[in-house]
């Protein structure tokens, strides 16, 4: 096990009323002007607009709307929110939404107090913020676990690149589940699959030696592979739909990765996907998954093959290491199928004359694989999701 220091900023309101419960408290410890924040306008169709507005209406706030926060946020959206929030001499951001907007607020509370393009600073300066608007965040839209970390993903579009930003930890977070009961299905699946990716994706990070974070994390998989099936018997299960909403947190809270170096190529690799084609984060996954993880074996063989035991359930008598390594792709591979993700770029509905070549030559190699991949190699991973 790495050698580690565990603390966590990030403080968790779980359950029915929550916002009710807990918010009025939270806002009485910031200023007057609240930037709340949100994507299309769902929270105002489903009422949970009018509730929070209520809410800081009575703690005396004057509201400030920044809405239109899209999936696969923009550059220039974390700009357009920067300036807002400097104008309007922001106190407090109250991200309302998914991991879309919750990771664009991360960026707009660092750039807002920064005098310098935050892109540059981060890349080309290699510096980390240390100023940000404090924020607050309510979960509408589970799956990314975004809630619960300072990292951000944002589509730069000119430079045809979407990647990591580190902005701001929220003060606290609200995971009510019923606020997640107006989710499409597809979007619920989705999201949870993005959830048992950052699972595998910590899983399959260095040290290669099993500790205690990841037999946490086989239950956290085992957990969403069942509240994923049960969600799709009845999509308004509560209580399965609670799991996967604390599961989603559970992935991104730090605990899964004490004493591990992360792997996630995969999603290094999805988001330059994202960038040429702004295909569904959860879905491209889905598609990338399998195929990237036949091009890991024989590396990953001592792994899979537990995941293959301890997470899918394959009885190991009489199996070799490289059977049940097999095993376990195939069985990912088989409930991707079995819970209506897509399987291909086709199904996914990426164009067929996408640049393959530049993703490839874009993305991210991650130090933290089991196995050194070449830009050559995912080049073929991804003709091979054609």
């Amino acid at each position: 096990m790495n050698p580690f220091t565990y603390a966590y900023p990030v403080k968790t309101y779980f359950g029915k009323g929550a916002a009710a419960r807990t918010l009025p408290s939270e806002l009485a410890k910031v200023g007057p002007n609240v930037l709340l924040a949100y994507g299309g306008g769902s929270i105002k169709r489903n009422g949970i607009y009018a509730e929070l507005t209520q809410l800081l209406q009575a703690a005396g706030k004057t509201i400030i709307d920044f809405s239109g926060i899209m999936s696969n946020p923009t550059y220039a959206k974390v700009q357009e929110g920067a300036q807002l929030a400097r104008n309007q001499k922001i106190d407090f951001i109250l991200a309302v939404g998914g991991g879309s907007v919750i990771d664009c607020c991360k960026i707009i509370s660092a750039q807002a107090l920064l005098d310098e393009d935050i892109w540059d600073y981060e890349y080309s300066k290699k510096q980390i913020p240390n100023q940000f608007i404090p924020m607050g965040a309510v979960v509408t839209a589970f799956g990314t676990g975004a809630e619960m970390n300072n990292g951000a993903v944002i589509t730069h579009e000119a430079k045809k690149s979407k990647s990591p930003l580190t902005g701001s930890y929220y003060r606290f977070t609200i995971l009510d589940p019923a606020y997640t009961l107006t989710m499409p299905l597809e979007q619920v699946i989705s999201g949870a699959f993005d959830s048992l990716s950052h699972c595998m994706e910590t899983y399959m990070g260095n040290p290669r030696m099993i500790n205690l974070s990841d037999e946490i994390n086989e239950a956290c998989q085992r957990n969403i592979i069942r509240n994923i099936r049960q969600t799709l018997q009845n999509s308004q299960d509560i209580q399965a739909r609670s799991e996967l909403v604390w599961a989603a947190a559970m992935a991104e809270n730090g605990i899964l990765k004490i004493g591990k170096q992360g792997d996630f190529q995969c999603h290094m690799l999805e988001h330059q996907l994202g960038a040429y084609t702004n295909c569904n984060h959860g879905r491209g996954l889905a598609v990338l998954h399998p195929v990237l993880y036949r091009h890991y074996l024989p590396a990953a063989a001592a792994q899979f093959s537990r995941l293959a035991v301890e997470v899918w359930q394959v009885p190991d008598e009489g199996k070799s290491q490289e059977e049940l390594a097999d095993a376990f792709v195939e069985k990912l591979a088989a409930f991707i199928r079995e819970i209506g993700l897509p399987t291909n770029f086709r199904e996914l509905g990426i164009p067929a004359d996408t640049n393959l070549k530049a993703v490839a030559d874009s993305t991210i190699l991650t130090g933290g694989c089991c196995k050194t991949f070449s830009r050559e190699e995912l080049l073929k991973v991804l003709e091979e999701c054609k």
